[in-house]
C-alpha cells in the first residue's frame, strides 16, 4: 500500500449536469432495501439493508488493519469490482476517434487519438456519459454543442452494449476475496456507479447478491444526484446502509471518484492503480486517496492476492 505525506483535493471540476440519461427505461436497484431520495426519513426503516444473509464463513480472510474500524464500505464498479473499465475505454476510443475525424480540432496537436490509459483516467474515467464526453472534447479544444456531446456519448453508448454482450465481464479475483471478508465480518457493502450499466455487469459477472445496496446512473438521475466528483452518489449509497460516512470506506480507481470520497467525508478512501504506471497511484493520493493498492485482496490479512 502506498500511504500519502499530505494528499489534498486537486481543484479538478466536473461539470454535475451530465448525469446518465435514460430515466424512464433505468432499473432502480436495490439489493436487500427500498431505495429512497437522501434526506426522506419518513421510511427510512425500509433503507437498512437486511443482513440476514451475512453468515459467519470460515474460509473468508480477515481483514487487514486499514478496514478494521470501518462499518461499511461503498465500491466503484467499473475497475474495482469488474474487469469492465477496459471495454469501456475501447468504446469510448472508436467513438471519439470517429468524432475528431469528422470535426478536427484547429491545432493539429489536438488532433492525436484518443489514449486508453492517459485520456481516459483523466477525462472520463468515473464520470457519466455526457459528463465524460464534454470534459475529453474540452481537453481538445473544441466547443461541442449539446447535441454534438449527445451523438457522442450516444455512440459510446452503442459500442460499449454491443462490446458487453459480445465479451461478458468478470469480476477480480481479489475484489471478491475483499467483499466475502467483508460480509463475514457483518460490514455492510453497497455498490455505486455513475454508469446504468452496473447492475447489468454485477449479475453478469455473478456478484450481485454479494452486496446490500446498488445506486447506478438510472438512480442518481432519477434522484437528482451530482455526478462525481460530487460526492452524491457515495453519501445515498451509504445512507442506504445506515452508516455516515464518517464511519465508511470508499474504493475507487478514478481520479474523479477519490476526489468525490474525500470532499463527502469518508474515514477512508482507497485507491485502486489497476495501470500501475509511473504516476498513476501517486495521482490517485493527489486527488484524495489516503492510501493506494494494486488488488483488493491487499485489504485482507496477508496482503497476497489470490
Amino acid at each position: 500500500m502506498r500511504r500519502p505525506s499530505n494528499p489534498g483535493p486537486s481543484g479538478d471540476t466536473a461539470d454535475p449536469a451530465g448525469n446518465t440519461s435514460g430515466r424512464s427505461g433505468d432499473t432502480a436497484y436495490a439489493v436487500g432495501n427500498t431505495s429512497g431520495r437522501s434526506g426522506n426519513t419518513s421510511d427510512r426503516s425500509r433503507d437498512v439493508p437486511d443482513r440476514s444473509r451475512d453468515v459467519a464463513d470460515p474460509s473468508a480472510a480477515p481483514l487487514a488493519p486499514a478496514l478494521r474500524d470501518v462499518r461499511a464500505v461503498v465500491f466503484d464498479t467499473d475497475g474495482v469490482i469488474t474487469d469492465s473499465a477496459k471495454v469501456h475505454a475501447a468504446a469510448w476510443k472508436v467513438a471519439f476517434d470517429d468524432f475528431l475525424r469528422a470535426h478536427p480540432p484547429a491545432d493539429p496537436d489536438q488532433r492525436r487519438p484518443f489514449d486508453v490509459r492517459d485520456d481516459y483516467l483523466r477525462h472520463v474515467d468515473g464520470k457519466s456519459r455526457l459528463d465524460g464526453a464534454a470534459a475529453f472534447l474540452a481537453a481538445r479544444g473544441v466547443e461541442p454543442s449539446d447535441e454534438m456531446v449527445r451523438s457522442v456519448a450516444e455512440d459510446k453508448e452503442r459500442l460499449f452494449t454491443a462490446r458487453l454482450r459480445e465479451q461478458g465481464v468478470d469480476a477480480y479475483p481479489g475484489t471478491v476475496r475483499l467483499v466475502k471478508a467483508l460480509r463475514a465480518a457483518g460490514v455492510p457493502r453497497a455498490a455505486a456507479s455513475a454508469s446504468r450499466h452496473a447492475g447489468e455487469l454485477l449479475s453478469r459477472a455473478g456478484v450481485l447478491d454479494l452486496f446490500d445496496a446498488l445506486v447506478d446512473g438510472g438512480e442518481a438521475a432519477r434522484l437528482g444526484l451530482a455526478g462525481k466528483p460530487e460526492p452524491d452518489l457515495f453519501l445515498e449509497a451509504v445512507r442506504r446502509l445506515d452508516v455516515t460516512a464518517d464511519r465508511a470506506a470508499v474504493i475507487e480507481d478514478a481520479l474523479a471518484g477519490v476526489e468525490a470520497g474525500r470532499r463527502g467525508g469518508f474515514a477512508l478512501v482507497v485507491g485502486v492503480d489497476r495501470a500501475a504506471g509511473a504516476d498513476t497511484g501517486a495521482r490517485l493520493l493527489r486527488h484524495g486517496a489516503d492510501i493506494v493498492v494494486r488488488d483488493l485482496a491487499e485489504l485482507c490479512e496477508g496482503g497476497e492476492p489470490k
